[in-house]
């Protein structure tokens, strides 16, 4: 491990747990608890809570938890040492490092150096004749020089090894290149530039480094667009392009579109909320970063089909969100007698930032768009196909919790149809409390699964024998409530327990009382995985009385302890002679049920 635990232990002394969450999460103080909407997953009802006396945190929703060192690595994306960095850093504890730890540290700090210089060279490159090309595409696409600076915009070269001589030059070895994404090795072991002949994009994160690039062809050939690989640095899931800029706009929302040239186009106008995902759809870990600064998203992406799809993905991801999603859904565009699709780009070339504004200021709210979306798919003036209108729409209004507002969006349905109000809703209500019924036969069927229920969520840490993993789980609760049960646990070994995992935390538990530190979940981090904390952080989340402690810990001990006598029993049983006795068994059973009646 990088780091002393007896360091470890006085950082998290230092760093409050509530503190620290505070600074990502509004947190309400609820009893002996603070709670708050989880910032690890889309929800309206607060189900995080952060537990000021364990210095824990844990959601019932998703089941993440852990101490305060987890909760960095979550939120900000980092490994173990860095989290442990980031939290010195603010407690201003001087970090002791080992070798394995600093050089960890140091390979990131040489990718990001490596990725800033290349972002500095590419935008130098533009000046130079050999970047011609793309100073040409970007008057084209009327971005200004100002734009460029302020995205770094800049030119890879044609060469096979313009980027690779240059950053050698400076200092940089293969390795680092390599490391970085930013050359190739060919199957003879020859290095040569990713990016050549390109307009290059680089990517910066809310911490303003340079962890990735992308980059666009200049003339027609194959691919389009190419990005960095996921390295050290950099996970496209985990990063927004123009969030660095985005993050400081002073407009209530963020605008969410499909490319780069969208969102930097959408800057140079005015709109400086713009930010879009890294070629893919949201994802979960996307909308973390962007509920930090916002709790409103505008979707705006192309208006084809592919468009189309993506709306209506990310609506789904965010439907029970803490965001307020709308979608600006730009018009076809008359071109040549025929009308055309337009993205952002073309709709401010053609319109103009006023005609935006207009646009973003009138922009659907979600459920308008889904219900335009399904209208357009059925020819209303066929009264089969108004039925099968009435029972798709039926299915989306019903999915609404709200009674007032599956009201309204019925009579908006009905409208729509041309078919009586009453009867839109009656249908409505009628999809809504089916929905509810099953929703409760199948709470009533995961309620009845009580084994399943208990059964940790990951398949890595699953329980073999259930009886004494709930008394396993029980003598861990005890001893991080009171430290001074360890010396009541007698000669229970870690080995008697029937689960690997509680049995390495029990030991871990017992190696700090030896060594006369603290127990605490929040210590742990560095030796859990994340759903390792999740799930100790859950079982810490279930009752223990600490008034009967002595009687509760005898009584796990010796559940546990009979259950692994028995099956060290099993063991040992001669597996041939346990299958010959089975048969002679069944075979009775079987002989004296012929001779019943």
């Amino acid at each position: 491990m990088a780091f002393s635990q007896r360091f470890l232990d006085e950082l998290i002394d230092r760093s409050d747990i509530v503190d620290v969450v505070s600074s990502y999460v509004t947190l309400t103080k609820k009893g002996g608890n603070y709670f708050g909407l989880c910032p690890f997953h889309n929800e309206k009802t607060g189900s995080f809570s952060v537990a000021a006396d364990k210095q824990i945190y844990y959601c019932f929703g998703c089941h993440h938890g852990g101490g305060v060192i987890q909760f960095i690595m979550e939120i900000e994306n980092l490994g173990f040492p860095d989290a442990v960095r980031f939290l010195a850093k603010r407690a201003g504890l001087e970090v002791p490092e080992d070798n394995t730890g600093l050089e960890e540290s140091r390979r990131r700090q040489r990718v990001l150096a490596l990725n800033k210089d290349a972002a500095r060279w590419f935008y130098q490159n533009l000046a130079k004749p050999e970047g011609a090309a793309a100073s040409a595409y970007l008057e084209r696409r009327k971005i200004t020089r100002k734009t460029a600076m302020n995205f770094g915009l800049g030119a890879s070269l044609d060469g096979w090894d313009s980027l690779l001589t240059a950053m050698q030059e400076k200092g940089y070895t293969k390795a680092d290149l390599l490391a970085a994404g930013l050359v190739v090795q060919n199957k003879q072991g020859r290095l040569y530039d990713k990016f050549r002949g390109r307009l290059m994009f680089p990517v910066i994160d809310v911490k303003g480094d340079v962890v990735a690039f992308g980059g666009r062809v200049l003339d027609q050939s194959e691919p389009k667009y190419m990005n960095t690989t996921e390295t050290i640095v950099y996970s496209k899931r985990r990063n927004l392009y123009g969030i660095n800029l985005a993050k400081k706009t002073k407009r209530p929302n963020f605008i969410l579109c499909e490319g780069n040239i969208d969102v930097i186009t959408l800057h140079q106008a005015g709109f400086d909320n713009a930010v879009a995902s890294m070629g893919t759809a949201l994802t979960m870990e996307q909308t973390k970063i962007l509920s930090r600064y916002t709790k409103e998203l505008v979707l705006c992406y192309d208006n084809d089909t592919a468009g189309q799809m993506a709306t209506q993905k990310n609506i789904d991801l965010l439907k029970d969100s803490e965001f307020t999603v709308r979608v600006l859904q730009l018009p076809r565009r008359l071109a040549d007698g025929k009308y055309i699709k337009q993205d952002v780009d073309d709709f401010i070339k053609f319109q103009g930032p006023a005609a935006f504004e207009a646009m973003l200021n009138g922009s659907a709210n979600q459920m308008d768009y889904r219900m335009d979306a399904i209208a357009a798919k059925y020819d209303l003036s066929d009264p089969d196909q108004k039925i099968a209108y009435g029972g798709e729409i039926s299915q989306l209004i019903a999915s609404l919790s709200n009674a007032v507002e599956r009201e309204i969006y019925a009579g908006r349905a009905a409208e729509t149809a041309g078919i009586s109000r009453q009867a839109m809703v009656t249908e409505v209500e009628r999809v809504h409390r089916k929905k509810k019924g099953q929703e409760r036969k199948a709470l009533q069927r995961e309620s009845l699964n009580t084994a399943a229920i208990r059964q940790p969520r990951d398949r890595a840490i699953r329980y073999t024998d259930l009886r004494s993993a709930m008394a396993e789980e029980g003598i861990i609760r005890l001893l991080l409530l009171d430290s001074s049960l360890a010396e009541k646990c007698g000669d229970l070994v870690p080995e008697a327990f029937s689960s690997p995992f509680l049995g390495r935390i029990y030991a871990l538990l017992l190696e700090a009382w030896g060594e006369g530190r603290a127990m605490s979940a929040a210590s742990l981090a560095g030796q859990c995985t994340p759903e390792e904390m999740g799930h100790l952080t859950g079982v810490l989340q279930k009752p223990e009385a600490p008034a009967h402690a002595d009687r509760a810990l005898a009584d796990y001990i010796q559940v546990v302890l009979t259950s692994a006598a028995r099956r060290q029993g099993e063991a040992e049983a001669d597996p041939l002679r346990a299958a010959v006795e089975k048969f002679k068994e069944d075979k009775k059973k079987k002989g004296n049920g012929g001779k019943q009646s």
